[in-house]
């Protein structure tokens, strides 16, 4: 099983990435870990140490589940994919997730208040330019997905990420199976446990 799962930062990738992870034991490869030195979220590691880590990945992992894209520095990464999962959410909870999160991870130290009076930041402002930017080659944006999805070899599946983690993970499995390479690898999995 490969699948990577992009979409809007709050959309919930981790979450069903995680979940996905725990459900099939594989290999969860968060691509925040690539761009970032820390859980600060201030220092970038420089493209060839991201594209060291991504090898490694390749490397030492058959099948794994992604959460976020790598496509701005390496548009041919995860290309052997069995499935891109593109996850969208209404943009007011999507923001609130944000929010949430932002106070949750302790990154209330430079926030004001914005037009609406609700608690913002350099982070939640760039977040709130996902579907209004139409650069594709701006980085996080629904533009720059969309182009990601349009070029994918993969098959591709769109779902709303306000269902539960369950339902987003049964449907996962279900476009999987439809795969008929991947549903091969499922039946001969089967007739072995037998």
């Amino acid at each position: 099983m490969k699948v990577q799962i992009i979409g809007g930062s709050g959309t919930g990738k981790s979450t069903l990435a995680k979940f996905i992870s725990e459900k099939e034991n594989i290999k969860w490869i968060d691509t925040d870990r690539y761009l970032w030195k820390d859980e600060s979220f201030t220092e970038n590691h420089p493209i060839e140490k991201r594209k060291e880590m991504y090898e490694k990945d390749m490397e030492s992992e058959c099948d794994y589940v992604v959460s976020g894209s790598i496509f701005s520095w390496n548009a041919n990464g995860f290309h052997n994919r069995d499935l891109l999962v593109f996850l969208y959410l209404d943009e007011e909870i999507r923001m609130e997730r944000l929010r949430k999160r932002e106070i949750s991870r302790d990154n209330t130290k430079k926030t004001w208040r914005d037009e609406n009076g609700n608690l913002t930041n350099e982070f939640i402002e760039w977040c709130k330019t996902y579907l209004k930017e139409k650069d594709n080659t701006q980085i996080g944006t629904y533009a720059a997905q969309s182009y990601e999805i349009e070029l994918s070899k993969s098959s591709n599946l769109k779902l709303d990420s306000s269902q539960s983690v369950e339902e987003l993970y049964s449907k996962v499995r279900a476009s999987l199976k439809s795969n008929s390479t991947f549903s091969n690898v499922i039946n001969r999995e089967k007739k072995e446990e037998i």
